[in-house]
């Protein structure tokens, strides 16, 4: 095999190696999501109160990791850049999440939901910078598919067993269950993966000046790129954050179905969403990331303006499939443009303001829509909401100009070696 051809091939192994931090860090988020509400409301009786508290891990999320991120990009340990706060994370993570469900008041709660957040905070740009990180330029939207089909699993894993467990052994087992997977891919997290090598200061300062070099060739336009890719992420989350938000009281509500059937309903798009990851990744590296991320976003925008019209539960849960397909192509696609513009030196700073720019939409998404709903009183106008948030995302998406691989043959080779090395 020539290197040529090892060199553009994904390593799925490793990759799939890489993919169980972001598979504890999904399964850890979908139990919490799913079963703290359920906690705080022996405490507190305003939902409003409720839906700040739940809101703490995105205002973590917007002021902590783009910190880490940053910080982890100069970080030089014998285990590299990414992986200690990986490894000392997760542990301690792990350890806080059992407890939370063991907590006797409302203060003690607290405590540990607020320790958590912030060191979920701590390794959660890391995790996803490692990605990056070892896998060469023109296959990380391959790699992503696979990273993301990891944590939907995670998701998927924790509805599926998380259910099954409270009805059998009560509130506290799924956290006891989701504590255990976390150290187990923490073990394997330790035991398989290795970053590659760290450069000396010295290389390091020759790597930034050929970046900063390269950037003032063109350094307008790359940041007007940045921003309107980031601008972007920010408007599509908002539509999405909308739907996962109120999906379920707009089925209750106007599609006249119950609790049960709304959440099964919602689950159509969310594995549609895992489904389409890795043929997504794929799609994305054949054809371009940008046309991609298009593609989907012009299919969300159709098929959500259709939902609008319809009150057949049959129709909405195929639109909610093909959304999630279309869905796919966008998300996959969309942290390997960052990450082109970010250059090898600031892969964890730039995976931290994508995270802010998605938490960012999550704090603000859903009492936007509130307010709309209450001044409407009809559920059926997310989609109208959504639609309009998707739109701006296209807008924005279509002006950037920068973000595909744009490497030389040369290039890549040179860097597939130095990740195998």
């Amino acid at each position: 095999m020539s290197t040529k051809s090892k060199s553009l091939k994904l390593d799925y192994k490793k990759t799939f190696l890489i993919g169980f931090g972001f598979f504890a860090s999904s399964l850890a988020w979908s139990v919490y999501n799913a079963n703290v509400p359920l906690i705080l409301e022996n405490y507190v009786s305003s939902t409003f109160l409720l839906g700040m508290i739940m809101a703490v891990d995105n205002v973590f999320a917007v002021v902590f990791q783009p910190l880490f991120g940053a910080l982890s990009d100069k970080t030089n340990t014998k285990r590299g850049r990414r992986l200690p706060y990986i490894l000392i994370g997760i542990p301690i993570c792990a350890t806080l999440f059992v407890f939370i469900p063991w907590t006797k008041s409302i203060l003690a709660l607290m405590g540990v939901v607020i320790l958590f957040n912030f060191v979920m905070s701590t390794w959660r740009s890391p995790v996803i910078a490692l990605m990056p990180d070892v896998t060469p330029s023109p296959l990380r939207s391959k790699a992503n598919g696979v990273i993301n089909l990891m944590g939907g699993v995670g998701g998927v894993l924790a509805f599926i067993l998380g259910g099954i467990l409270i009805k059998s052994f009560g509130m506290k087992a799924p956290f006891l269950f989701s504590g255990i997977v976390m150290m187990m891919a923490w073990a394997l997290l330790f035991l398989f993966v290795r970053e590659p090598a760290i450069l000396t200061k010295e290389e390091r300062i020759k790597v930034e000046e050929k970046e900063k070099t390269e950037e003032l060739s063109d350094k307008k336009s790359i940041n007007k790129s940045l921003l309107c890719i980031l601008l972007a992420i920010f408007f599509w989350f908002i539509g999405y954050n909308a739907i996962e938000t109120y999906f379920t009281l707009y089925a209750t509500n106007v599609l006249g179905v119950d609790d049960g059937t709304a959440n099964m309903t919602l689950a159509f798009f969310s594995l549609a969403l895992v489904a389409g990851a890795i043929p997504a990744g794929i799609i994305g590296t054949k054809f371009g990331r940008k046309k991609t991320i298009m593609t989907g976003l012009v299919g969300i925008i159709v098929l959500f303006a259709l939902q609008i019209f319809s009150n057949n539960i049959n129709i909405v849960r195929i639109l909610l499939v093909l959304a999630g397909l279309c869905w796919a192509l966008v998300n996959i696609n969309s942290l390997p443009m960052v990450l082109e513009i970010a250059k090898s030196s600031r892969i964890g700073k730039y995976t931290g303001y994508y995270y802010f720019f998605s938490a960012s939409s999550a704090i603000l998404s859903p009492p936007l829509f509130g307010l709309i709903h209450d001044i409407t009183k009809n559920y059926a106008h997310v989609f109208i909401y959504s639609v309009v948030a998707f739109a701006c995302a296209l807008i924005c998406i279509s002006m950037a100009k920068h973000g595909e691989v744009e490497v030389d043959q040369a290039e890549i080779l040179k860097e597939a070696r130095e990740l195998d090395d």
